[in-house]
């Protein structure tokens, strides 16, 4: 009988992910390029790819580059940025997509990838059997913040709300506070504010993913 489970959370440098797993007893680790913020020594600095047929029972990737398939970057596929073409763009897509369908189809049973709303182009890309995915929000788990984000699914259930707030009225103060990672000015730093995880979200996915696998396994 599984009491608990080894899981890796990929492309995750905040922990969030990892420690809600590991709040609950979990063998959890997480893996990015970079180190992990927190210092943990339950952290992988290195390729998630090198890393995905290790013998995991779930796998969470957290946060794929995905700046080439979200939907709200679409523009830049054809009017690239100062300093880059239109080819390195396609380029960083193909390669976006690559990742994706590697750890999407992963030897492992369980799997949940996030990524943003996708457009067209990314679809494309992707794996044949990528079902819709679950499109959550941040105040359905308690979270004060806009941010659609999309999880991909198998071998999971839907995550439920578990304290679902009011949304404010648009063109309130309150409206444009909920709205900040959307809102968030273009710096150095930006991407990591807007990629990282809400704690209410993480915790969400350790009780409802966690007990699911493990009822599974019983």
């Amino acid at each position: 009988m599984m009491t608990t489970m080894r899981i890796l959370i990929g492309c995750e440098t905040s922990g969030v992910m990892r420690r809600a797993f590991a709040a609950r007893g979990h063998d959890v680790w997480s893996c990015d390029l970079l180190p992990a913020e927190d210092g943990s020594n339950r952290h992988i600095q290195g390729d998630i790819l090198d890393h995905l047929a290790e013998g995991w029972d779930l796998l969470v990737v957290a946060h794929p580059p995905c700046t080439r398939l979200c939907n709200s970057g679409v523009r830049w596929l054809h009017t690239p940025p100062p300093g880059r073409t239109r080819s390195d763009m396609w380029l960083e897509l193909d390669e976006g997509a690559a990742l994706f369908a590697a750890c999407w189809n992963a030897p492992v049973d369980r799997v949940a990838v996030e990524n943003p709303v996708m457009h067209k182009h990314a679809r494309e890309r992707l794996p044949a059997d990528l079902p819709k995915p679950q499109i959550v929000q941040p105040w359905w788990f308690g979270e004060p913040f806009f941010k659609a984000t999309g999880f991909y699914l198998r071998g999971l259930p839907h995550l439920t709300a578990t304290h679902r707030l009011t949304p404010p009225k648009p063109g309130t103060d309150e409206h444009k506070r909920w709205s900040a990672v959307h809102r968030a000015s273009p710096g150095p730093d930006r991407w990591r504010f807007r990629s990282r995880t809400f704690e209410g979200v993480a915790e969400a996915c350790a009780d409802q993913w966690g007990s699911e696998a493990m009822r599974d396994a019983a």
